[in-house]
C-alpha cells in the first residue's frame, strides 16, 4: 500500500474512533477530503517583496491587487473556479459575497466596509488553468509596521496550536535578511517528519532591481541565487532559491497591444537619448523626448514595466522581435519565471501526495495530544509506524540531514545522494540523472550500478554508523527505482 492510501485509510479509523467529538471529527474529515483538492501553495515575505506580482505572474492574469489597499493586509485564497466570485469570510458570522469589477485590467475587491482585522480570509473563485492543480494563497507582509498585519501571516503559516493550513511555500525575499531566516525557521513544524523542507522554496524576488536596471540584472540575481542555494543555513530551511523579476513575468503574461506600440516608439530614439531616459524614473516619466509618447503614458508605462522591463523590451524590438506575442513570450522567459515554475513542478507538483500526507499526519498527531483516549492509543502506534517506516519521509529526513551537514559525506558523494533521493525531482530520470527519454536498458544499468554502489557504502566497515544508515536508505531509494522500470 503506497502512503497517501495509507494516510486515507487510518484517517478513516480516526474518524470512528472520534465520532462523538465534532471538532476532531469535523478536522479529521476536512483533511481526508483535502487529499482530492488542489495542493495549498502559501506565498509568503515581507512587505513590497512582490507577492502579489508574483501570484499574477504565475496565473496569468491580474486577479491580486497589488496596490497597499485592504485587500492585501488579508489573507486571501486565488482557486479555480467555474465563474468569478469572491467570498469574504468573517471571524464570526457567516461568509458572504463581494462585489467584484476591474480597473485598468486589473480585478478590485472592496471589502464593503468590514475592517481587515476582522475578515478571516477572502476566497476568489476564478476560471483558470493555472489554478487547477494548485490552489494560491496570499498573505499579508511579514514585518509590517502594523503588528497586526503582520500577526496574520505567522498565525496562518506558523500556528502555535495547530499545522498550517498551506501544504507548500514559496517565500521571497529581496535579499537573505536575519528576519527572513527567523520567520522559515519558525514555518518548520514541531511533528511529522520535522526538519524537512521540502514543503519550502525560497524566491529572490525582483531580481532586476539587483543590478539597478541593467539589462545583466537577472543574471547578477541568479550567481546571488546561487550563493544562497550553497548557504549551509538555507539548505536547511528551503529546497533551493530561484531568482524571479516578478514585475516584468507578470507584465510579460498580461501585455497589452497598447504597450508594445509605446515600447516600439521608444525603439525608434536615437540610443543616447534612450539611455538619458533610462537614468532614473523621474527622468523617464518628465523629460523631453522626441518619442511620441506624453508624461502620463511613459509613466504607465514604467508602472508596468519597471526601468529594466523598459530597456529589456526596447532592446528586443531593435533586435528584431517585432511581434508582441513572441515579445512576451521573451519577456517572461527572461523574468526566470519558466526556472520558478519548473522548481514548482518538481519539487511540490511531482510530490503532491506526499505533500498532502504530511499535513493529514500532523492534524492527527494534533487530534492525539488534543484529545487523548484507550480507544486511540492503536491509532497513535500506526502513526508512529508510517513516520518512521515510510520510505518517503526517510527520504526527506535524510536528504535534509546531507543539506545541512548532519550526515557528513564527500561532495561528489552527497551530490548523487541529493539527486537519488528526489533533491533535483522524483521522476527516475531525474533520480539517476539521466536525459528523460533514456532507453529501460540504459535506465535500469544506471539503477544498478547506483545501487552496487551505496551497498558498498553500507557494508564499509570504515563507515560511521550515520553514514551506513544513509546508505541504506539510499539503497531503498535505489531499488524503489529499479521497481518502477519496464522490463
Amino acid at each position: 500500500m503506497n502512503l497517501g492510501n495509507a494516510v486515507r485509510g487510518l484517517l478513516r479509523q480516526a474518524i470512528e474512533v472520534y465520532s462523538d467529538s465534532p471538532q476532531a471529527n469535523g478536522w479529521l474529515r476536512m483533511h481526508l477530503s483535502r487529499f482530492d483538492e488542489p495542493l495549498r501553495v502559501a506565498i509568503a515575505g515581507k512587505v513590497k517583496a512582490g507577492k502579489s506580482t508574483l501570484l499574477n505572474a504565475l496565473v496569468g492574469e491580474e486577479i491580486a491587487p497589488t496596490d497597499a489597499g485592504e485587500c492585501t493586509r488579508v489573507v486571501t485564497w486565488y482557486q479555480d473556479g467555474n465563474a468569478p466570485r469572491v467570498m469574504l469570510h468573517p471571524r464570526g458570522g457567516q461568509p458572504h459575497q463581494l462585489r467584484i469589477h476591474r480597473e485598468d485590467g486589473a480585478l478590485s475587491i472592496d471589502l464593503a466596509g468590514t475592517p481587515a482585522n476582522q475578515v478571516d480570509r477572502l476566497v476568489v473563485d476564478w476560471p483558470s488553468q493555472s489554478l487547477r492543480g494548485t490552489t494560491l494563497i496570499d498573505t499579508p507582509g511579514i514585518d509590517s509596521l502594523s503588528t497586526d498585519v503582520s500577526a496574520r501571516s505567522h498565525q496562518f503559516l506558523a500556528p502555535e496550536d495547530a499545522p498550517t493550513q498551506a501544504d507548500a511555500v514559496v517565500y521571497l525575499m529581496r535579499h537573505l535578511h536575519s528576519g527572513d531566516v527567523r520567520f522559515l525557521e519558525s514555518f518548520h513544524d514541531q511533528g511529522v517528519a520535522r526538519a524537512t523542507a521540502v514543503n519550502t522554496i525560497a524566491v529572490l524576488s525582483r531580481a532586476d532591481e539587483i543590478g539597478v536596471g541593467r539589462l545583466d540584472a537577472l543574471m547578477s540575481a541568479k550567481r546571488i541565487a546561487s550563493r544562497y542555494r550553497s548557504d549551509d543555513k538555507l539548505r536547511d530551511l528551503c529546497q533551493t532559491v530561484v531568482a524571479v523579476a516578478g514585475l516584468l513575468a507578470q507584465t510579460g503574461r498580461t501585455m497589452r497591444q497598447a504597450e508594445f506600440a509605446a515600447l516600439t516608439e521608444l525603439s525608434t530614439l536615437e540610443r543616447e537619448e534612450m539611455d538619458g531616459l533610462l537614468l532614473s524614473a523621474d527622468r523617464f516619466v518628465k523629460a523631453d523626448t522626441n518619442a511620441n509618447l506624453n508624461s502620463e503614458a511613459r509613466a504607465a508605462l514604467l508602472g508596468r514595466f519597471g526601468l529594466f522591463g523598459v530597456r529589456l523590451g526596447v532592446t528586443l524590438i531593435r533586435q528584431g522581435v517585432n511581434d508582441p506575442s513572441k515579445l512576451s513570450a521573451e519577456l517572461v522567459r527572461r523574468s526566470g519565471l519558466d526556472d520558478l515554475r519548473e522548481v514548482l513542478n518538481i519539487q511540490f507538483s511531482e510530490r503532491r501526495d506526499l505533500l498532502k500526507a504530511r499535513s493529514a499526519l500532523l492534524a492527527l498527531d494534533l487530534v492525539l495530544h488534543r484529545e487523548p483516549r484507550p480507544h486511540a492509543q492503536q491509532l497513535s502506534i500506526e502513526l508512529e509506524r508510517i513516520m518512521s517506516g515510510a520510505h518517503e519521509f526517510n527520504e526527506l529526513r535524510l536528504l535534509t540531514a546531507v543539506r545541512s551537514g548532519a550526515v557528513k559525506m564527500p561532495d561528489d558523494v552527497r551530490t548523487e545522494a541529493e539527486r537519488l533521493l528526489g533533491g533535483d525531482g522524483g521522476a527516475t530520470a531525474a533520480r539517476l540523472g539521466l536525459d528523460p527519454n533514456a532507453d529501460p536498458r540504459e535506465t535500469q544499468a544506471a539503477a544498478l550500478e547506483a545501487l552496487s554502489r551505496w551497498r558498498r557504502r553500507a557494508e564499509n566497515p570504515l563507515s560511521s554508523r550515520a553514514q551506513t544508515d544513509a546508505a541504506r536508505v539510499v539503497m531503498r531509494s535505489c531499488e524503489g527505482i529499479l521497481a518502477t522500470i519496464p522490463r
